[in-house]
């Protein structure tokens, strides 16, 4: 806080005596111990004097003392005593010498005192300012930024008379409304209509203004209006409270509005409010000098910077929705039409009325136009598996269920896309079922067996392995592929991110396979279950990807118990090797689970529209 200068003629009171009492009390000295003319240079004493006052107390003080110096000096010490005359010339030459001396002495003492006020004021004011902008930065919330500046006007100017101090921002609708008060909760603080009309004046013209009869409600210790307070200020030797309004600006352009609760001891003329020329008193000085607009300065630049942020986020958001929106059409367009070209072609092939084909090539072109048509069927799943993700729409309708009998009928479902791939099914034995929904589970599994296909080579095995620890089911899929960078492990899991490779399993482009969509639609099932989903790089080569899912705590407790009973030693697992193959018999089961899941699903997204 700065120190308010003392009000002039209480100053000049003070000096006048301290002038009066100092030039006293060393003629006194002189006097009693007849100092004079024994020692001749002893009216150097009143330089020591002067030199003190002009030091502390300022010019005035210094001349003031000299004068009375000179004075006293020649009363009672000069003969004849008791009078103003001097009988030698020399006397009073030595007399006028005296006073000149003791004039520019005090002088030249007080405007090197003036320089150093000057350089402690501009040094507090500097490290005031500093603070005010370290604390500003400090602060992420806009709002408390404000406060802070609010809070700083209020305790650095208060001995100028500011009470309070309230910063008014437009909102939307161009209506100004209090973002930050010093002193009042800016949730009570409401502005009347000629409050607002006022301040909307100041906001428009770029103006100071002031208002004096108008009630200011809501001014926390002045809730009761300026008018009230006004009258009762008539017992406290006429001090009265008024509100200045002050535009923010930066550049030409106003961004706000700070408005000042003043407490002053004059009395103004009370009238309407309105725009005002600057009153020449020391708290307008004080108000319209370069140091408090610095303080208008600081908040302006924070609204600046708050401005500019949020442009800069909303422009941030609209480039990251055209490139979500560039991503979403690239990838999907490109996985579209690769398997509807295949089922073009195919067909086409068939209808092809020149050309007679055998039952084996007509067989293939159905096997390929069922392959590409499920291709098809696991994109469009995932979309919409996504689009309820983040909707909140998707739900998990949660039975017990064989993870054994699920895995199974995955792997059936998927026999057209592994063909003769080997896929190792590890399972702990007494594996108890699991509370899952059947659909999401599927697809879970689906998304991270396609994944590992899509990125390993066509005789590469896969594995499939399920262990219960802790309370949970540990499910993995894990494959013999060129692993997964460890640059990309936190991302993988991202919307639309695809892992890019100088070189892929089947393409030669660099290009990653697949929407970018089926791990993250894998992480958004799994954590709708409760559990937690991960990948990892295996030893010797290869990714694996963990998923857990939560037991209830008595299925739990029956697990735990069946993995500790004599029959079963601890980590005892029923390993199975399936080479999937194509006979007659297993088509008819994949069709029959493919019918079965799709009958299913168009049942659940009868019941779950898409948000």
């Amino acid at each position: 806080m700065l120190e308010r200068p003392q009000r002039s003629w209480q100053r000049l009171l003070v000096d006048t005596l301290l002038a009066f009492f100092a030039a006293a009390l060393v003629t006194a000295v002189i006097y009693t111990f007849a100092l004079y003319p024994r020692i001749p240079n002893i009216s150097l004493l009143y330089l020591l004097v002067v030199l003190a006052l002009a030091s502390t107390r300022g010019l005035y003080a210094a001349v003031l003392t000299s004068v009375l110096a000179f004075l006293f000096f020649d009363y009672f010490l000069v003969q004849p005593l008791y009078s103003l005359t001097v009988n030698r010339f020399e006397e009073w030459l030595a007399l006028f010498v005296f006073l000149t001396a003791a004039i520019i002495t005090g002088q030249m003492t007080n405007a090197l005192r003036r320089q150093a006020d000057e350089a402690r004021r501009r040094e507090r004011e500097t490290r005031i300012l500093y603070d005010l902008v370290r604390a500003a930065n400090h602060e992420e919330d806009f709002q408390h930024q404000l406060a802070i500046v609010t809070q700083a006007v209020v305790q650095v100017f208060a001995p100028w008379g500011v009470c309070d101090c309230v910063l008014l921002l437009p909102d939307e609708q161009s209506r100004l409304e209090v973002l930050a008060s010093a002193r009042t909760p800016r949730e009570r603080f409401r502005l009347s209509s000629d409050e607002q009309a006022t301040a909307a004046w100041v906001m428009a013209n770029g103006q100071a203004a002031e208002l004096h009869d108008v009630p200011l409600e809501g001014h926390g210790p002045y809730g009761r209006g300026l008018r009230a307070t006004l009258q009762s200020s008539l017992r406290g030797w006429g001090r009265r409270r008024y509100a200045r309004l002050l535009p923010l600006k930066t550049g030409e352009r106003v961004l706000g509005v700070l408005l000042l609760l003043m407490e002053e001891t004059e009395w103004p003329h009370l009238g309407k409010a309105r725009a005002r020329q600057p009153r020449l008193n020391g708290t307008s000085a004080v108000l319209e000098g370069p140091f408090f607009s610095a303080f208008l300065d600081q908040a302006a630049a924070i609204i600046e910077r708050a401005r500019l942020r949020r442009e800069g986020l909303q422009l941030e958001l609209l480039r990251q929705t055209d490139a979500l929106r560039t991503a979403l059409l690239s990838s999907v367009s490109h996985d579209l039409r690769t398997p509807l070209a295949s089922i073009k072609a195919a067909a086409s092939s068939l209808l092809q009325e020149d050309i007679v084909w055998d039952e084996e090539s007509r067989r293939s072109f159905a096997l390929t136009i069922e392959r590409e048509a499920d291709r098809l069927n696991r994109l469009v799943e995932n979309l919409l598996d996504m689009s309820r993700i983040e909707g909140g729409a998707l739900k998990p309708e949660k039975e017990w269920y064989p993870l054994d009998e699920l895995i199974h009928d995955v792997l059936l479902q998927l026999q057209p896309l592994l063909q003769q791939r080997q896929v190792h099914v590890d399972l702990e034995e007494d594996l108890p079922p699991v509370p899952v929904d059947y659909l999401q589970l599927s697809q879970v599994l689906t998304n991270l067996i396609e994944n590992a296909v899509r990125h390993t080579p066509a005789t590469s095995p896969i594995e499939i392995a399920a262990r219960w620890c802790n309370g949970h089911v540990q499910v993995s899929v894990a494959d013999r592929g060129p692993g997964i960078p460890p640059a990309d492990l936190e991302r993988i899991f991202d919307k639309f991110y695809r892992v890019r490779r100088a070189g892929s399993p089947g393409s030669g482009s660099g290009r990653a396979g697949g929407t970018g969509l089926g791990l993250a639609v894998c992480k958004g099932l799994i954590e709708a279950h409760g559990g937690h989903i991960w990948a990892e790089n295996r030893r010797g080569g290869g990714a694996v990807f963990h998923f857990t899912l939560p037991l209830s705590d008595h299925e739990s407790q029956t697990a735990g118990e069946q993995a500790e009973a004599p029959a079963a030693a601890p980590g005892a697992t029923t390993p199975t090797t399936l080479p999937i193959q194509t006979p007659a018999s297993s088509e008819e089961a994949a069709e029959s689970s493919n019918l079965a899941q799709v009958g299913k699903r168009e049942q659940r997204e009868e019941e779950q529209p898409l948000s």
